[in-house]
């Protein structure tokens, strides 16, 4: 009983921090649509808020089975009176990398402000660099960084194999190095939001949809290099 509840307890954790992403994605996601010259280290920080909640509200969906594995193997070794790896420690070590990835790509935004290639917007304000963003994103759907990373993300099994350790630190280690493999496959399909608008919400929903099927569905990983192809042809169809 006492493992029912605690499986409930997780998943109803999982499930609320979701719904608030997309709640505040829905409603509550504003920017400072100014020139960039006149943001304030406010404005920089509330661009970084909104990275870090769409990332958690993108990316926790399609990690869901690898934190139902952990959660699953936790109740087996609580039945044998065993230390366990928190679930939620390690579903905040992944939360943790895609922190860093959204600081990272903050601040990779207000560069590209300031060479102007997006609009106050946010969106792309050259048909050249939206070509480049779609040619790269789908050339490195068929790198062997993209498919290695996705090999690890679609086999959840994995983690079970590869330093799984006990206790609430390397619970986030653990959440953190996934997190990283996970970031590593999805990083530059995230980048694809400079096209449409980064709080394109019909895009926000669209990604979300193409990282579940990568990583969960059958066939997943020939689905992303299809997805590539179409990527690379998008960007062929901007450049000329």
């Amino acid at each position: 009983m006492t493992t029912t509840i605690n499986r409930i307890y997780i998943l109803s954790a999982i499930a609320l921090l979701i719904y608030l992403s997309w709640y505040y994605m829905f409603y509550g996601m504003t920017m400072n649509m100014d020139p960039v010259q006149t943001w304030s280290s406010l404005d920089i920080f509330n661009l970084f808020v909104m990275w870090a909640i769409m990332m958690a509200g993108m990316m926790l969906p399609s990690a869901l089975p690898v934190i139902l594995l952990i959660d699953k193997v936790n109740r087996q070794k609580l039945q044998r009176q065993q230390t366990v790896t928190p679930t939620l420690f390690f579903a905040l070590g992944y939360l943790l990398a895609w922190t860093l990835y959204s600081a990272l790509i903050t601040f990779i935004q207000y560069y590209l402000h300031h060479l102007e290639l997006l609009t106050p917007m946010m969106d792309s304000g050259s048909t050249l660099f939206s070509g480049a963003i779609f040619l790269v994103a789908g050339i490195y759907q068929f790198s062997s960084l993209k498919q290695s990373c996705l090999n690890y993300c679609r086999s959840p099994l994995t983690i079970l194999s590869n330093g799984w350790r006990q206790g609430t630190w390397p619970a986030i280690e653990m959440g953190l190095k996934n997190g990283a493999y996970c970031v590593g496959c999805c990083w530059f399909l995230m980048a694809i939001l400079f096209v449409s608008g980064v709080m394109n919400l019909t895009w926000i929903l669209l990604l979300t949809i193409v990282v579940i099927i990568e990583k969960s569905m059958p066939k997943g990983d020939i689905i992303s290099k299809f997805l590539g192809a179409v990527l690379i042809l998008l960007g062929i169809s901007y450049m000329v």
